[in-house]
């Protein structure tokens, strides 16, 4: 973690995912906004417990439901903020440079298509287009932040296709060739990605990405255009991560009401649905913090710091160690683990799922010393041990705040837009340094002269991947 990093922004911020996870520091917490205040000292009461755990378990509905506010209050879609209407794309028309701050780990292998749906008044096409073997996905996640389904070339192939997205309760016919995606809440947000293969490329890939639609099916088949947004001048300019972190118990729980209205828990819920109850959390009433008595209030305003502080301690133990790298495989279906659920929305909010993209990070060396520009390194891939994988991978240069590094080259990857040479055997080096290496620039990551980490992302990995069998070469320093 970075405790120096700036704080998250909504819009593009969101769309940042599981990249972030791993580098960011998050919002500012309840919990360190009165550090010099004593921590609540652990209660073993059950009513302490269950409060704590209906924080963790409802604080990525309530950040879901801020980011989507805040990222649908425009009358148009903005490519530059990655803001829309609801039921319309974002669509970014550029790559990140290393002047782009608005969020950590920014990637530059793909372009981003978001949207937030709003299915309550019914189902809504999305159409892509034939991407022609260029690899997309279109990862679709509930208001609980699980992926229900993952439209792109990996599961339905590259040719062009209509989705009918469904909310819960849904009957009806759907016109031919369309096929049906079942969205568990009325809510769902698309997270589309688009291959990009580098500058002179980015025509092709916006001329592509201008075919990515959304109608709603009574609309379907017949010239449509989307209506103008509404801008609601309530709604918090504060960075969304930020404004829930700075809740107070009784607006926390209080929108956590609210938003299970329309997204109650699912069966596998039923536990913790009753803990909520007995708390005074019930979907779509309103909550009166004071409800159950003084010793329920005082464990709810407790609850908030204490929760906050076991979101951000998690993310140590949260994936596993390979070579220096810390990989996570499990994200995206969390099932009943509310706590890496609640953990990957505080640290990346929109993580894919492990079949479509899994993305290692390091900041240390082979020898657990801090990577930094004043040494050089070097990666060794075996031959025929590259990063296994069925799309793309690419290594990704960052600072100490997880920004792209300015380079004499304006190189920030190697990998995918930059092909690393071969060596005879057929094995592969990656040099790692600040200034170029002689007769290898083609295999060159530009690195600061400070402090800095590098981010592995593997598209589609192959099942080696998934199952920890293959795992990424030490950083080892050569100088």
């Amino acid at each position: 973690m970075n405790a120096t990093r700036q704080p998250r922004r909504w819009g593009a911020a969101a769309c940042v995912g599981a990249a972030a996870l791993v580098l960011a520091a998050g919002p500012a917490t309840a919990a360190q906004a009165s550090a010099a205040q004593p921590s609540p000292a652990p209660a073993a009461s059950t009513t302490t417990a269950d409060a704590v755990n209906a924080y963790v378990y409802g604080y990525p509905l309530v950040l879901m439901r801020a980011t989507e506010q805040a990222s649908t209050n425009v009358v148009k879609p903005d490519p530059a903020t990655m803001r829309a209407p609801v039921n319309q794309f974002a669509k970014a028309d550029t790559t990140p440079s290393p002047q782009f701050h608005t969020v950590v780990a920014p990637n530059v292998d793909t372009l981003y298509t978001s949207a937030w749906l709003d299915l309550k008044a019914g189902p809504i096409v999305l159409h892509v287009p034939d991407t022609h073997g260029r690899y997309f996905l279109m990862p679709m996640l509930d208001d609980w932040t699980d992926v229900f389904a993952s439209p792109g070339t990996r599961t339905t192939g590259s040719a062009a296709g209509d989705f009918a997205i469904t909310g819960p309760g849904w009957h009806g016919r759907l016109p031919a060739g369309v096929k049906q995606i079942k969205a568990p809440t009325q809510t769902a947000w698309i997270i589309g990605r688009t291959q990009y293969n580098g500058p002179s490329d980015l025509p092709a890939v916006e001329a592509l990405v201008s075919h990515y639609t959304l109608e709603p099916l009574s609309a379907y088949g017949h010239p449509y255009t989307p209506p103008a947004g509404h801008v609601d001048p309530t709604v918090p300019a504060t960075a969304p991560a930020t404004r829930v972190a700075e809740m107070n118990a009784q607006s926390f729980f209080s929108q956590l009401a609210s938003a299970m209205a329309t997204n109650p828990p699912a069966k596998k819920d039923a536990p913790m649905a009753a803990t909520l109850a007995r708390l005074g959390i019930v979907p779509g009433r309103p909550f009166d913090i004071n409800a159950k008595g003084p010793a329920t209030a005082r464990a709810l305003r407790q609850a908030v710091p204490a929760a906050q502080q076991q979101i951000q301690a998690a993310l140590a133990t949260s994936g596993n160690n390979a070579n220096g790298w810390r990989v996570m495989r499990n994200l995206g279906d969390y099932g009943t683990d509310y706590m890496l659920r609640a953990v990957t929305a505080w640290y990346g909010l929109g993580a894919n799922l492990p079949q479509d993209a899994v993305y290692p990070l390091t900041r240390t060396d082979s020898q657990g010393k801090p990577l930094t520009g004043a040494d050089r390194y070097v990666i060794h891939f075996a031959p025929g041990h590259t990063p296994p994988v069925n799309a793309f991978w690419s290594l990704t240069m960052y600072d100490a705040s997880g920004f792209l590094v300015p380079n004499p080259i304006n190189r920030y990857e190697v990998g995918h837009t930059v092909k690393p040479t071969l060596n005879p055997d057929g094995s592969m080096d990656i040099y790692i340094q600040h200034d170029a290496p002689a007769g290898k620039q083609s295999n060159w990551l530009p690195a600061p002269s400070g402090q800095f980490s590098l981010m592995l992302r593997m598209y589609w990995p192959k099942p080696s991947v998934l199952d920890g069998t293959w795992t990424p070469p030490p950083v080892t320093m050569t100088s």
